[in-house]
């Protein structure tokens, strides 16, 4: 399956490269190609940062990336100025219980039933929990416990995903879940070692806050390289992208990550129409339009990249 773009993104890279070397002599000045693994586990750009990426390679005056958009028409781009994506955190939670015979369930305490008041629990920290104006997502994407329809467990095992914008909504939900989870264990009658385990995951992907001044700059040179009505200003997200650790040193790089429209245009046209729900990113029946795709992808890098290079 296609899944998130990334080939689209590493064949526009390349298409980019080539295209400013052939007209190395049309701009001055350094320009520095990052091949970056492992986004989608949030640890690339980190793992590259430690490993000395501003100390071994010149730092860089701007930063700046691209990303497919599964909303959006190929030809065309989107930009969104300041928070663009959320922090990103990936957690587990242990619920531990007492198994035994589900014909004698008062002989056990049922990790199953503790974890369905938990999932349940967890749905109000947005909604009751973190103000109205501050966007957050808590998410429990998988479940797993038991061995058959008979037998109460000893453990029930939840994964969840959890997204903001800013440092203290994150905290703040962290130390919530953890509250909550002592609150079920506590209610349960569980001694204090077997209250559930809160397990914060090492995939922490920071806010994507895309610098105003460049985006404004960047956007102008879109519109005048792709046409005004193909340039588009989009609305943040709450999925993640650690390009946003680019910027959060202590050099305060300027970053701009934007959009690329990957939808052939009669879908989108339809999905207008309400005659067809366009599928999103992960999804198995995304299918990039791929030639208007990377063209429109490279003459928009390209043109960001003479905007700064020649001005």
């Amino acid at each position: 399956m296609h899944a998130c773009g990334h080939d689209v993104h590493m064949t526009v890279w390349y298409g980019t490269a080539k295209f400013m070397v052939e007209n190395k002599k049309a701009w001055k000045g350094t320009l520095v190609f990052i091949a970056q693994p492992a986004e989608e586990r949030a640890g690339g750009a980190k793992a590259m940062l430690e490993d000395g990426l501003y100390e071994r390679f010149p730092v860089p005056d701007y930063a700046l990336s691209l990303h497919v958009n599964a909303t959006l028409p190929a030809g065309t781009v989107g930009w969104c100025p300041e928070f663009a994506m959320a922090n990103v955190d990936m957690m587990q939670i242990r619920v531990k219980g007492k198994g035994g015979h589900g014909a004698y369930p008062h002989t056990t305490v049922d990790p199953v039933s503790m974890a369905s008041r938990l999932i349940n629990d967890l749905q109000t920290i947005v909604s009751r929990e973190i103000s109205p104006l501050e966007p957050a997502v808590v998410t429990v994407g998988s479940i797993h416990g038991g061995t058959k329809g008979n037998v109460i467990p000893n453990e029930v095992v939840l994964e969840l995903t959890m997204r903001s914008y800013t440092d203290e909504v994150r905290n703040k939900i962290i130390e919530i879940i953890r509250r909550k989870c002592k609150a079920i264990g506590l209610s349960a009658g569980l001694p204090e070692d077997m209250y559930p385990e809160v397990i914060l995951h090492d995939e922490f992907c920071p806010a994507l806050f895309n610098d105003l001044a460049l985006n404004q700059r960047i956007a102008s040179a879109f519109e005048n390289e792709l046409g005004e009505e193909n340039v588009i200003k989009t609305s943040p997200v709450m999925g993640g992208e650690d390009f946003g650790q680019y910027g959060r040193t202590k050099e305060k790089v300027p970053i701009m990550m934007f959009w690329l429209g990957a939808v052939e245009n009669e879908k989108y046209e339809a999905s207008l129409r309400g005659d067809l729900e366009l599928p999103s990113l992960h999804n198995s029946q995304f299918q990039p339009d791929p030639k208007p795709t990377l063209k429109t992808g490279v003459k928009a890098m390209s043109a960001a990249l003479f905007e700064l290079l020649t001005n």
